[in-house]
């Protein structure tokens, strides 16, 4: 019987795990104090995944059609700040399962958004109390309002541009924060696609059983799920 692939073994993965951690220390919080926090456990819950050296679970490789950008968004990528961490995107990106993570997903958003997770409980990196990943997003996406309930989560752009509730413009070099049951909806760039990492934390029960869902208006109010 062939012994199981752990993370001391594959290299790559190690590598991208470092990207995140490295990221998550350089980037700064502003001054946020919950920020701060949510760097600090993200970085501690790299820091504990590496030293437990889990299985690395084979996945099937899976494109979406939004992957017919990823060319574009790494290369755009290298140009910008985020240059070492694309290149350990790149090493493992033939292996990514993208997936949609809805029941039911819209034709149009089909076309334009996928999201790849490195590690956590479905991820070939195998995590309970850490999920990461990638969301790759086609020019002139809108990505429809939703919220993660018990999970704190950030996004690190690496290439293009996206707004946050028509809050702000976030580039490469930027991190966007929400904190659980926050609701969001982003937008994307005409002219390019976007990619941005992206980390959860919470408790094991909330990462492992969260569903996403899109909300609907409620009396002209748009409802959290």
């Amino acid at each position: 019987m062939t012994a199981p692939v752990r993370l001391s073994d594959a290299p790559d993965w190690r590598y991208l795990l470092r990207e995140f951690h490295d990221h998550y220390r350089a980037l700064s919080s502003g001054g946020s104090k919950p920020i701060r926090t949510h760097q600090r456990n993200v970085r501690a819950r790299i820091t504990s995944l590496v030293r437990a050296n889990p299985e690395i679970a084979p996945t099937e490789p899976t494109p979406k059609p939004v992957t017919a950008h990823l060319r574009r968004a790494l290369d755009r990528g290298r140009a910008a700040s985020g240059g070492s961490f694309i290149r350990a995107i790149d090493a493992v990106a033939h292996t990514l399962e993208w997936q949609y993570g809805y029941d039911k997903v819209s034709a149009g958003l089909a076309n334009k958004y996928a999201f790849a997770e490195f590690a956590g409980p479905r991820g070939p990196v195998r995590s309970h109390d850490l999920i990461l990943g990638l969301v790759l997003f086609a020019p002139g996406c809108i990505y429809p309002a939703h919220a993660h309930e018990g999970i704190t989560e950030s996004y690190v752009c690496l290439s293009g541009a996206t707004s946050e509730n028509d809050a702000g413009v976030y580039g490469p070099g930027s991190l966007i924060f929400n904190a659980p049951g926050h609701m969001h909806r982003i937008t994307v760039s005409d002219r390019e696609p976007s990619l941005l990492a992206w980390a959860w934390e919470g408790s094991r029960e909330a990462l492992q059983s969260q569903k996403m869902v899109f909300s609907r208006p409620r009396a002209g109010r748009p409802s959290a799920r």
